[in-house]
């Protein structure tokens, strides 16, 4: 009797750590169209500052590593930074970078434009777009962060966090995706 209901409570932990590991989808996923249509989110930084254009546009079928987040934080600033590192690392193969921040937090654009110049981020592009997202890349309101990488308009890896769920590790493994954009 005490055996059946250690079984059962073990598995009712099992299930529950399944449930709570649940992952989101977030995002265009591997081998899918990156750019399914054009949006445009209104630019902080870059060669197109304090104007709405289309970041997917401008960097065409070049290899991108585009960011969907929801807040600045530490871990997102650490990732925006070695991204941006690679991006200048491979100016001659034309790789993009930009993260667009899906809100409408007042002050926003301030804090964006402070970030880029006390980070020094050279040319990894912040933006700005609605809560929701550009609507064809079906971005999930249950991820904090979601981070596509991609060449010749093709989806190669694709990484979605729950707040709290970018860290270190996490970060590390996304940079390990990025000669996998450069190689094609």
């Amino acid at each position: 009797m005490k055996f059946h209901h250690l079984a059962l409570v073990a598995a009712f932990a099992v299930v529950g750590a399944v449930l709570a590991a649940d992952p989101v989808t977030s995002g265009p996923q591997v081998g899918d169209n990156a750019r399914p249509k054009p949006f445009f989110p209104l630019n902080i930084n870059g060669p197109e500052a304090t104007k709405k254009s289309c970041l997917v546009c401008r960097n065409g079928d070049n290899p991108v590593v585009m960011v969907f987040a929801r807040e600045v934080s530490s871990p997102l600033t650490t990732l925006i930074k070695k991204v941006d590192a690679e991006t200048t690392k491979n100016k001659e193969k034309k790789m993009g970078s930009f993260a667009v921040f899906c809100s409408d937090s007042e002050g926003l654009d301030k804090k964006l434009t402070d970030l880029a110049k006390k980070e020094e981020i050279k040319d990894f592009v912040l933006a700005i777009d609605n809560p929701a997202g550009p609507e064809p890349y079906k971005i999930s309101k249950d991820a904090d962060v979601t981070v596509v990488l991609y060449n010749k308009s093709k989806v190669v890896a694709n990484f979605t966090f729950k707040k709290g769920e970018l860290d270190d590790k996490a970060i590390e493994k996304i940079l390990k995706e990025v000669p996998k954009i450069l190689e094609k």
